[in-house]
C-alpha cells in the first residue's frame, strides 16, 4: 500500500507532537528572480527540492535555505521569512544570506570542488583548499545560528540535508543539546580509502555523528560510512545495529531510498497545460513519427552525458537505417559554471553535439536537439510523455530522481527507461534496461532494444516500474525517517 500526504500528516501529528519541524538545506525550494520590472518565482532544477517540497507541504514547519535569487531579499519580511508555495502557502521559507566570498568558498569551493568529487567515482580529483574549508565552517555556523533562532525556546526536530552542511548538527547541539537532528546525505558515501585523502575527514565525520540519525540512499553507502568511522575515529561501531557511539552519544545509520510524489506527478501529467506543451514541442521541432529519446540532467560530470552521446554515435554508425528516424533531446540546465571542470564539460558537450549533428545531418533532420536552459515543470512533463525512451547514464549517483519522475509521468504505461547500473535507483527499478555507461557498444545496443521493444513488453515493464515508485513514494521515505526517530524516544 502506498503512503499518502494524509498518512504523513497524521504520523507527524502523532510523533512530532509539539516539536517544531525544521528542514535545512543549501538549495531553496522557491527562487524569486527579477524579470524586467516583474518578480517571478521559479522552482530550481534540484532533486532534493523536488523530493522535499511535498513533504514540507504535508508537514508544515520551517525550511531554512540560502537565498540567492536576484529578488529574494525584496519579498521576505523583517525576519527573512516568506510563506510558500506562492499559490497555496502552507510552510515558511527562512532565507539566510551569504556574501560572494562565502558562496564561493563554501559552495563552489569546498562543497563542490572537494566533497562532491570525493564522493563520486567519476575520476575527477578533489581540490582541498584550506581557505575554502575555513569558509565552509563559517557558513555552517551561519546556518546553525539561523536554525537556533527559529527554534527559540521550543523543542524541535531538525532535518538536515546533504553534504553542504556536514558540521551543522554538532554546532546546533553545542548550543541546544535537546534538539533532535537527522541528516540525509543525498550523494554516495565513498569507501574508506577514497575518503581518507580528505585533510579534514575526522572533523567531517565528527560533525555528522552529531546527528541522532544519519541516512543514505542504499545499504552499501551505510556500510561504507560505518567502515570509514571505524577506521578513522575513536568510536564504537556496532555493525549489527548499524550504529556508531562516540562521546557518549549514539548515531543510527540507516538506508532510506528517496523518491518522488508519484500521485502529484501523475496528476500533473494529465493536465491540459502539459498536452498543450506536447503540441508546441511537436510543432516547434516539426515532429512526425520519429522515435523520441530524452535525457534530463543538470550539466554535471557525474551524469555521463558525453557517454550517452558516444553511445548515440555508435548506434547511428552501426544502424544507419535509423538515421532520419530518431531525435534525441538533451535537456540540461547549466550548473556550477564558475568551476573550471564544469565549464570544460559544457564545452565538451557543445563540441560533441555539433560534431554528431554535422556527421549525420540530412536535410532538415539532425539527431541531437540540445536545450540548455531552465524549463518549466509542465514542459519537462511534456517531454517525458512524448519520449519513446529516457536515458539516465550516471557514472555514480546516490539515487537519481529523474528516472522516477519519468516513470511517474507515464500515465499511458508506455516508454522505456534506460538506466545506469551505477545509480541507487537501479536497485529498485529492475524493469528498466540496465546499462554500464562506460560500455559504449552495449549502451548502443540498449538504445536499439528500447526502440524495437514490442508495445506489450514496454507496457508490462512500465506498469511494474510505476507500481514500485507508487508504493515507495516520497511520503513513505519521510515517514520511515520520522518513525525511526520515534523509536529513539522522540
Amino acid at each position: 500500500m502506498s503512503w499518502t500526504k494524509e498518512d504523513l500528516q497524521q504520523l507527524v501529528k502523532t510523533k512530532l507532537a509539539d516539536r517544531r519541524f525544521i528542514v535545512v538545506s543549501n538549495r531553496e525550494p522557491y527562487i524569486h528572480i527579477l524579470s524586467g520590472d516583474e518578480i517571478q518565482c521559479i522552482i530550481p532544477a534540484s532533486g532534493l527540492t523536488v523530493a522535499l517540497d511535498p513533504v514540507m507541504q504535508a508537514c508544515g514547519g520551517v525550511w531554512v535555505a540560502y537565498g540567492n535569487g536576484s529578488a529574494d531579499r525584496e519579498i521576505v519580511d523583517e525576519k527573512n521569512r516568506i510563506s510558500v508555495p506562492p499559490d497555496e502557502p502552507c510552510y515558511t521559507l527562512r532565507r539566510v544570506w551569504l556574501t560572494k566570498e562565502e558562496e564561493e568558498g563554501y559552495y563552489l569551493g569546498f562543497s563542490n570542488e572537494a566533497l562532491w568529487p570525493l564522493s563520486h567515482i567519476a575520476y575527477t580529483p578533489p581540490n582541498f583548499d584550506e581557505n575554502n574549508w575555513d569558509i565552509y565552517k563559517k557558513v555552517n555556523q551561519i546556518f546553525a545560528d539561523a536554525v537556533l533562532e527559529e527554534i527559540g525556546d521550543k523543542q524541535a526536530f531538525v532535518f538536515i540535508q546533504d553534504y553542504h552542511l556536514a558540521l551543522l548538527s554538532r554546532m546546533i547541539k553545542a548550543k541546544n543539546p535537546q534538539v533532535i537532528t537527522a541528516q540525509f546525505w543525498h550523494i554516495p558515501w565513498p569507501n574508506t580509502e577514497a575518503f581518507r585523502i580528505c585533510p579534514w575527514g575526522e572533523e567531517i565525520l565528527d560533525g555528522l555523528l552529531g546527528n541522532d540519525l544519519l541516512g543514505f540512499h542504499i545499504r552499501y553507502h551505510c556500510d561504507n560510512f560505518l567502515e570509514t568511522a571505524k577506521r578513522m575515529l575513536e568510536s564504537r561501531v556496532d555493525n549489527e545495529r548499524s550504529a556508531i557511539s562516540r562521546g557518549g552519544r549514539t548515531t543510527l545509520v540507516r538506508p532510506f531510498p528517496i523518491s518522488v510524489d508519484f500521485s502529484r506527478i501523475t496528476r500533473d501529467a494529465a493536465e491540459a497545460e502539459v498536452e498543450e506543451e506536447m503540441e508546441e514541442i511537436r510543432r516547434r521541432w516539426q515532429l512526425g513519427d520519429e522515435f523520441i529519446g530524452i535525457g534530463i540532467d543538470r550539466l554535471d560530470y557525474t551524469k555521463g552525458i558525453p557517454h550517452r552521446l558516444n553511445a548515440l554515435n555508435k548506434f547511428l554508425a552501426k544502424y544507419p537505417e535509423y538515421r532520419g528516424r530518431i531525435i534525441f533531446f538533451q535537456l540540461g540546465e547549466p550548473s556550477r559554471v564558475h568551476i573550471k571542470k564544469y565549464r570544460e564539460l559544457n564545452s565538451e558537450i557543445d563540441d560533441m553535439v555539433e560534431e554528431l549533428n554535422w556527421k549525420y545531418q540530412s536535410g532538415a533532420w539532425k539527431p541531437i536537439v540540445y536545450i540548455r536552459e531552465h524549463l518549466s515543470p509542465a514542459t519537462l512533463l511534456a517531454f517525458n510523455k512524448l519520449a519513446h525512451f529516457c536515458i539516465v547514464s550516471s557514472l555514480h549517483d546516490g539515487m537519481n530522481l529523474v528516472a522516477k519522475e519519468f516513470v511517474s509521468s507515464r500515465t499511458d504505461e508506455d516508454g522505456v527507461l534506460i538506466l545506469s547500473r551505477f545509480t541507487g535507483a537501479a536497485r529498485e527499478l529492475t524493469e528498466a534496461l540496465p546499462i554500464n555507461p562506460y560500455a559504449t557498444d552495449d549502451f548502443a545496443e540498449a538504445i536499439k532494444r528500447a526502440i524495437e521493444m514490442p508495445k506489450e513488453q514496454r507496457q508490462a515493464r512500465m506498469k511494474k516500474l510505476r507500481q514500485v515508485v507508487e508504493e515507495n513514494n516520497v511520503y513513505r521515505w519521510a515517514g520511515n525517517i520520522i518513525s525511526e526517530l520515534a523509536n529513539l524516544g522522540l
